[in-house]
């Protein structure tokens, strides 16, 4: 049989798939194909079953009822190496790396090189990863340390342990949420190479009209159901979001001019930030910004360009070299991270996982845990009043959850991401900082956390948060700051901002990136 008449052939059926975590019914009967050789994307609200049924697919998770059919025959995987066997492969929406590891011994672990006498052939690990990076032309070690690398890095290497699987089927779980733009061309480059050898790709994005310009065939899901599948040429972008959320989403809107006149809660003053990794080298470079009260304040530009570094360093996790960092006229320079949270300055980190929640604790104590002292009396919790916070905290944030006792990693990604901001909300903040807060989330849950934000800036807090996506920084601030390589380069008023133009100043090739935003 040739490639050419093996294409869109049924290679993997999902038939009556059911998931039940408890008295939670995740999946309720799906049914879904992938196609060897084509691109399938999975569109729904965060908490809609898609990773769900990914993980069931891969051997994650298993099945509580329903038939996987591979090539016709009905298959069960106990574990991801089971799965790999068949060529089935995985790229995880939260990132599966060990950060203690090197980038080589990360993905080859579990399916080590071994030399003549069976000993690890390092060396020879070592170059194949060289050549997977240069494939995907990141600039990345085998010797590097997952913890030293920034989060698209990271990304990278995950993408790269998948490749190495050389499987015949691919499912890639939100595999550009922490990639820049020439990453997500060089992923969009290798994904096309794999299509036409014949592997068939699972697709899983909140980046709506960046999965659209890749996929072949459209399936969304909503509330554990598949409710729609099309081929790409009879659907748009209308088509995915009204069956997603059950309504239209107007992204035109903007926000009306920023308060004029009010006092400036946070000031930052010719920042300087040093490269913590190359030596002579700033990644904030005498940086200069105000965020007032009642004011949502963006920093845009592309990866790389100082934003995290800037963020992290107000917020009292990296080192200030030069300048001066205050909030409302009293300097931070010798505060604590902590001292900083109870004067009012709380910072949602980019990376939910590794820095803003605690996997072995509960969804509840995770959205109290840095406000526990407010309901600590000589040493015990007084559990009524920590009752009250969670509740609180819930429906501030709009948080989807069974129970405030169930494990953080029960709930989806953006439910995770709200916990998060439900913990520093708790804490009363006056001066709010985010670090790409949608990251990973669905179009109508972003929708939800900008709201809260809008919600809270008119309520006499200053936001000031960094995204990538270029719509967010148009739809939901007053301002739009433009960094690039660790300064500011341009300063918008959003109402009168224009995409091309704000894209222009970072530095953007907004012909490549048209199709993302």
């Amino acid at each position: 049989m040739t490639l050419a008449s093996t294409k869109d052939k049924i290679v993997l059926s999902a038939r009556g798939i059911t998931k039940n975590y408890g008295g939670i019914r995740a999946l309720k009967g799906v049914d879904f194909d992938i196609r060897a050789g084509k691109v399938t994307t999975l569109f729904g609200e965060n908490g809609a079953g898609k990773s769900t049924l990914m993980k069931i697919m891969s051997g994650v998770e298993r099945r509580s009822a329903g038939k996987l059919l591979l090539n016709g025959e009905e298959v069960w995987f106990n574990s991801t190496n089971e799965a790999e066997d068949a060529g089935i492969a995985i790229i995880h929406q939260e990132l599966n790396l060990a950060p203690n590891m090197t980038v080589r011994d990360n993905i080859f672990l579990g399916r080590e090189m071994r030399d003549k006498v069976g000993g690890i052939d390092y060396k020879a690990q070592a170059r194949v990863v060289r050549e997977l990076m240069e494939r995907l032309e990141g600039d990345i070690e085998p010797s590097a340390m997952v913890a030293d690398l920034r989060l698209g890095q990271q990304q990278i290497v995950e993408i790269a342990g998948a490749l190495l699987a050389k499987a015949r089927i691919l499912i890639m779980d939100e595999p550009t949420s922490a990639l820049s733009a020439p990453e997500v061309e060089v992923l969009f480059r290798v994904i096309d190479e794999l299509t036409n050898d014949g592997v068939a790709i699972v697709y899983i994005s909140h980046h709506l009209e960046e999965a659209l310009h890749i996929t072949d065939y459209a399936v969304v899901f909503r509330d554990g159901e598949m409710v729609a599948q099309a081929p790409v040429e009879d659907i748009d972008m209308a088509w995915v979001i009204e069956r997603m959320v059950g309504r239209a989403v107007d992204d035109t809107s903007r926000l009306e001019n920023g308060p004029s006149g009010s006092e400036a809660l946070l000031s930052v003053e010719h920042v300087v930030v040093p490269d913590p990794l190359t030596a002579g080298r700033n990644v904030v470079d005498d940086v200069s910004l105000e965020v007032h009260a009642g004011e949502l304040v963006c920093i845009y530009g592309l990866m790389g360009a100082g934003r995290t570094e800037l963020m992290e360093t107000i917020a009292g996790r990296m080192e200030l070299a030069g300048g001066r960092i205050a909030l409302r006229g009293q300097d931070l320079a010798k505060m604590t991270i902590r001292q900083r949270v109870e004067q009012g300055l709380c910072l949602v980190p980019e990376d939910r996982q590794r820095d803003g929640l605690v996997q072995a604790l509960s969804i509840g104590r995770n959205m109290v845990l840095a406000s526990i002292k407010a309901f600590t009396k000589r040493g015990f919790l007084q559990l009524k009043t920590e009752a009250a916070r969670i509740e609180r905290g819930q429906a501030e944030t709009l948080i989807k959850m069974g129970s405030a006792k169930d494990l953080i990693g029960s709930l989806s990604g953006g439910n995770q991401q709200k916990v998060v901001i439900s913990k520093i909300l708790l804490t009363d903040p006056q001066v709010l900082i985010l670090d790409e807060p949608t990251r990973g989330i669905d179009v109508g849950a972003k929708a939800e956390i900008f709201n809260l934000l809008v919600k809270q800036a008119e309520a006499g807090l200053g936001v000031l948060y960094v995204t990538s996506e270029i719509s967010e920084a148009l739809q939901y601030s007053h301002r739009i700051i433009v960094m690039s390589r660790g300064r500011i380069v341009r300063e918008f008023i959003s109402k009168s901002a224009t995409r091309d133009e704000v894209m222009a100043a970072s530095g953007e090739n907004t012909a490549v990136l048209e199709d993302r935003e």
